[in-house]
């Protein structure tokens, strides 16, 4: 048992080891991760006030918003790693196969490795707030405490069982493209209450909730509630309840993990044969020479890598919600209607651009040895916001036609359209300086989601924010005037997209090429 618990406390601070190395030196990650603890502290205090004014509420309501709240943190935990930046690259089993170590000194310190860091604090801490919302007397509180950390403990390993089960798959192309389209899915189920309520849902709220809790009751989550909400010998018998599901789980995890140590890495393994396309089919109409190659390269990109199809994907998935989102039951708003998601779907298309450099990973050496002057550097940015352009165009056409017939007047997309143009423009106007700025690295394994090496999540995190935020402020003088009746205006969006995105592209190509070494280290880090 000591042997079991030094092995934990050495994957905990192995794991903390990780992060404060990955942190010395580079003063966009150290900038990063001073951002992401505060959003954790943020999400920290919201959650815990959010579900501690649930005790206002009538005591039945109450329990049933807990038991939602709670399984709602379980998917969480459930889908996060997963989607998010990864699946915790420093936890994966595979790269701790050939170590010295039980299976329990294995699960032991991964479990414990998993709650180390700003975000499952963060977790636990909102967690207390059920405590808050549903404990009457020292019996609830003293079952509570109990509780929450069985709950916590549910969340935890039922994560871990989930993403040790898919690591080995999750490593393939295939199992990439499936976890894009379940992602996606699960976006879609967790918009469906939003679409139906704005849709005009009929039926009492109440009731509804009251049958959500109904189906929770029996579960981990709704028996923690429970739990804290009834106290005495009957919360005690829920909280054993909780308490053996954790355990099963564990011993499942077990049996997967030990699964997992012993499985060929199906992901280093060669197929059985090789098929070699040809010409990309709008390669007989692309230029030649260095912009004709980068766009026949990154159109492979997006037809053969999955990060490269989700990303198109799921702009289009975040569009479709916030379109179906705008229609009230008796149609549009307006112009706005149309305009909004036709504008969202090219900002969502334009964030490819805010990392040009990180998909080419180490092979950028190539293309670095070939650049001699930042006139080079900007025909590559110009080859890459041509392929999107290329794609982007057309599906944001379709967008805003779409919208306009769902918002019930067809025209309107005639002053979408060259909008949405125009905003694509400045996205990747923006998306060029932040290439070169605040660089960093794709994982070269793992699923579709992975959107950073390991550190580097918040510095992707906020290179994305800071694309979306500076090409709303830009697009403003194009947006607006349409916005507020003058349709005429929208005949200016495309020159206006097409002059920022060559200034951004200007700027770019000269601040690229003085620091290119640095723009090589920053998108070739080990994952």
């Amino acid at each position: 048992m000591a042997r079991v618990a030094g092995m934990t406390w050495l994957f905990v601070r192995l794991k903390l080891s990780l992060v404060r190395g990955g942190l010395r030196g580079e003063t966009g990650k150290q900038v990063g991760f001073i951002f992401s603890l505060g959003l954790a502290f943020l999400a920290a205090v919201a959650g815990f006030g959010l579900l501690s004014l649930i005790r206002f509420a009538p005591s039945a309501v109450a329990l049933d918003l807990v038991s939602a709240a709670f399984a709602v943190f379980a998917v969480g935990w459930i889908v996060v790693p997963l989607t998010a930046f990864g699946l915790d690259e420093t936890l994966d089993p595979a790269r701790l196969a050939l170590f010295p170590l039980t299976t329990r000194q294995l699960a032991t310190g991964m479990l414990a490795a998993s709650a180390a860091g700003p975000w499952p604090i963060a977790s636990l801490a909102a967690l207390f707030g059920g405590v808050v919302a549903l404990a009457h007397g020292p019996g609830g509180v003293l079952l509570g405490v109990p509780a929450v950390v069985l709950q916590f403990a549910f969340c935890l390993t039922v994560s871990r069982l989930v993403t040790t089960a898919l690591s080995g798959v999750l490593r393939t192309r295939r199992g990439r493209d499936l976890l894009a389209v379940a992602a996606i899915f699960v976006v879609l189920l967790v918009q469906v209450p939003n679409l139906l309520i704005n849709r005009g849902l009929s039926g009492d709220p109440t009731r509804i909730l009251a049958s959500v809790g109904e189906v929770l009751r029996w579960t981990p989550p709704g028996l923690a509630a429970h739990a804290i909400a009834d106290g005495g010998l009957a919360g005690v018998a829920e909280l054993i309840v909780v308490a053996v599901a954790v355990v099963v789980l564990g011993w499942l995890w077990i049996a997967a993990l030990r699964y997992a140590l012993v499985r060929p890495d199906s992901s280093s393994q060669g197929g059985g044969s090789v098929r070699r396309s040809g010409r990309v089919p709008l390669g007989r109409f692309l230029p030649d020479g260095m912009l004709g190659a980068v766009v026949a390269k990154e159109l492979k990109y997006a037809a053969r890598e999955p990060r490269g199809r989700v990303n198109w994907i799921t702009a289009l998935v975040v569009t479709l919600i916030i379109t179906l989102s705008m229609q009230g039951r008796d149609g549009g708003a307006g112009p706005g209607s149309v305009i909004g998601p036709a504008c969202l779907a090219a900002v969502m298309i334009g964030l490819q651009a805010a990392n040009s450099f990180g998909i080419d990973g180490r092979s950028l050496w190539m293309n670095a040895v070939a650049f001699s002057t930042p006139r080079d550097v900007r025909t590559d940015l110009a080859g890459r916001h041509l392929s999107m352009a290329v794609i982007g165009v057309p599906l944001l056409a379709l967008v805003s036609v779409i919208a306009a017939l769902l918002a019930g007047d067809a025209l309107w997309a005639l002053a979408a359209v060259p909008v949405a143009w125009g905003v694509l423009g400045v996205a990747m106007g923006v998306g060029a300086l932040t290439s070169v700025t605040a660089p960093y690295t794709y994982p070269d394994r793992l699923n579709a989601f992975s959107g950073a090496a390991p550190g580097q999540g918040g510095q992707a995190f906020g290179a994305s924010l800071a694309t979306m935020v500076a090409t709303g402020v830009l697009a403003l003088p194009v947006v607006v005037p349409v916005l507020l009746g003058l349709t005429w205006w929208a005949v200016l969006a495309v020159p206006y997209g097409v002059a920022v995105a060559w200034a951004g592209r200007r700027l770019a190509a000269g601040i690229g090429f003085a620091r290119l070494p640095e723009l090589l280290a920053a998108v070739s880090r080990p994952t």
